[in-house]
Order: C-alpha cells, then structure tokens, then sequence
C-alpha cells in the first residue's frame, strides 16, 4: 500500500512521551525515523514499567516499546565532540529535526535551530518542551505529570470535599502530540510549496490550557473559578457512573433534557419516586443529586453494565461501559477495526501497538517494523543510511562515540 509520508526522513532526538509520541505519527504513514539514545542515559521510559512478563530490561519496556514503533533506533553520546559529528550527518540527512529536552540543551551541543540551519537551510525543527523554547519559566524541566497540576486538570479532578486527585499523564502527555503533529504537516507543506524549512516552539503546557476551555470562558465571562465536582456536570442530571451487578462493573448514565428524564426514567420503570416533585425539573433533580445517584444506583445494581447502556442507549439516554484494559482489548469496534498490532519484537515477541484512529483509505497507516531495541540499528544508520565507511564507524566504535 502507498505511504502518504514515504520519503520524509526525520532525525528523532525526543524522548519520554510526548515528542516520541509525536513521531510515531509520521512513522507510522511511511516517513523513515532515525530515533537518537544515548546508551549512558537511556530514555525514561526504557525504566518505566510495565515490563513484559514483569521481567526488567531496557528492552522490556511496554511504554517505550508503544510509542517508538516504526523508528530506527541508534545509541549516540553527543557529549563526545565525534557524536555531535555523526549527529550533524543525520541532520543533513534529514528533513526534520525533532528533540523534547529542556531549552538550551540541543545548544549546548552545538544543535540549536540556528546550527543546524547552517548545515541544512530548509531544515523544519520541532522542538516541544514543558512550557515553551521563551518566557521566564521556559528552562523549568518536568514531565506531564507535574503539567496536569500547572495546567489546572488537578484542580478540577476529584470531588468538592477532597484534596485534588491527580489523573497522572494523559492530561497533557496525549494532548500535545495531536497539535504537534498537525503543525508538522503543515509546515512539511509550507516546505513542499516555498522550499523554506522554520522552527516549531510546542509548549505542552498551552495544548493542555486549551483542553479546559469552558472553564476559561466561564472565568473570562462571569469571574468564576470553577471547582471539583466529582463525576457530576452543570449541565446534566443525572450524570455519573454507577455500580452495576458483577465485581467492580460499572456504566456511566448522561441525562441532559427533560426528554430524556422522561425516558430515563421509562427504562427503570418509573418508579414512585421518579414522580416525586424534587425530581420534577432539572433544578430540582440538581438540588437533589446525591439522593438521586443513590437511588438509580438501587435500579443498576441489579443488572449487568452491558444491559444498562443497552436499555439506555435504546431509549436515546446516554450510556457508556466503565471499560477495564481487558474490555478494551476485547473490545469488537476496536478489533474490527484493526487499532491494536501485534508486531513480533526481538525481546518482548509478539507485541501490541495502538494502530492510528483515523483511517486514510488510499495512504493507510501500517505496521512496519517494532520499537528497537537499545542501539539496534546503529551500524545499519551509520552505513547504509549515512553512507559511513566501515574503517570510519569502527574507529567510533572503538572510541565510545555509540554509547
């Protein structure tokens, strides 16, 4: 099948999530991706677990081996002034240059924008840090969990009479890439149209800012901070998940309209309570939540979660399974659809990768080759890709240069 990126090359100096998350992208529609380590400073990720089979390695790691699929991966130690020499080579052998360290680091090898732009003007250079390359707290490192709490998820997670609750990484870890990566295409275009490369300066901390918009909008407009409120909504009720039958089931309910109360209300039966005038109106059912939880909670508790989004979801309510990792990965839509690939890795075997959720019909994303192991294609980058003689790449060998 054709590859709608096939033949932009990308040199991928990112590392944890969100820069490598980003690549994968282009990756994963046919770009080639050399991904650069340094075996003296592994990734973080490469000593994250899970690990395959609880069993410990850099080359076991299931969160590294998920976002790195489709990469080429090489060991380099660009604090020898040899490794900054073979990081160069790749970066005239680029289109784009990726890199996720905190500002001022690719400089201090000699790296920064305007550097490489003297070895290779068209060059596109996407850089994406905690809070943005300017501003007084541009050099404060961190990962995304300390940007949960910065960009105000924390405060809102958990319920009114309890400290915050932090939703660990997702929040902005899977937030930034998608806006990465839209600003890569675009500026991959610009280069294809003008011949101009440009930098790209991605701050996760203003991707995840614009995930709770409402919540700005409603400070800019009325002055008010909005607080926790556990599973409830100001615009919906009920709206929470609830217990159903089985051990730890259970499946969230969304009414929004006193239509759908009514047909809420037809799916459990009507019960007496139902017609009770502090449930009559939506004011009302708001004053009355946590009476309310407690009483649907009597109705799901005797069925299964499947059967109460199905009753749900029949009538027009909406319903959704709390789904565990196991649902997800027995999921039918999902399997359907082909989201997970197994790709067989040197170390772990076979391995499930998230496939990509938009499907291009003529240019579609494929499994090509699973995350590499540490250093695994070195000599293969150095020779075959750089066109480095093999007296030349053992000599560096030789002197630590791929570590």
């Amino acid at each position: 099948m054709p590859k709608v990126l096939e033949g932009v090359k990308v040199a991928d100096f990112t590392w944890v999530m969100v820069g490598p998350m980003s690549i994968r992208y282009l990756a994963d529609y046919g770009a080639t991706v050399v991904h650069v380590e340094s075996a003296t400073h592994v990734d973080l990720l490469r000593t994250t677990p899970p690990y395959k089979n609880g069993v410990t390695g850099a080359d076991r790691a299931g969160y590294f081996g998920q976002y790195n699929a489709n990469k080429y991966g090489i060991t380099l130690n660009l604090n020898h002034p040899k490794g900054v020499d073979v990081a160069k080579k790749l970066i005239a052998w680029a289109d784009v240059v990726a890199e996720s360290f905190t500002p001022g680091t690719m400089e201090k090898w000699g790296l920064g924008y305007e550097e490489i732009k003297k070895i290779k003007p068209d060059i596109i250079m996407y850089r994406t840090c905690m809070q943005g390359e300017t501003g007084p707290h541009c050099h404060l490192p961190g990962t995304g969990v300390n940007l949960v709490g910065l960009t105000g998820f924390a405060h809102l997670c958990g319920w009114p009479d309890r400290d915050p609750a932090q939703p660990y990484g997702p929040y902005t870890d899977s937030i930034a890439p998608r806006f990465g990566v839209a600003a890569l295409i675009a500026a991959l275009d610009y280069r294809r149209r003008t011949g101009k490369g440009q930098l790209l300066d991605m701050s996760q901390f203003e991707a995840g800012v614009s995930f709770i918009a409402p919540t700005m909008l409603d400070y800019f407009v009325n002055h008010r901070v909005a607080d926790r409120m556990g599973n409830h909504c100001p615009y919906a009720v009920p709206h929470n998940a609830y217990r159903c039958r089985g051990q730890d089931r259970w499946c969230t309910i969304a009414v929004f309209s006193d239509e759908e109360w009514q047909s809420f209300c037809q799916v459990i039966g009507n019960p007496l309570w139902s017609r009770e005038p502090k449930f009559a109106t939506f004011l009302s059912r708001e004053e009355n939540e946590d009476e309310l939880d407690k009483l649907i909670e009597e109705w799901t508790i005797t069925h299964t979660a499947e059967e109460v989004m199905a009753l749900m979801q029949k009538e027009g309510v909406a319903a959704g399974i709390v789904e565990t990792i196991q649902d997800l990965y027995e999921d039918p839509q999902l399997k359907h659809r082909n989201h997970f690939w197994v790709i067989n890795h040197r170390e772990m075997g076979p391995f499930s990768y998230f496939g990509q959720a938009c499907k291009l019909s003529r240019t579609p994303a494929q499994p090509r080759m699973p995350s590499p192991c540490l250093g695994e294609h070195t000599e293969h980058v150095c020779r075959e890709i750089l066109g480095m003689p093999e007296p030349e790449f053992d000599q560096l060998l030789i002197e630590g240069v791929f570590e």
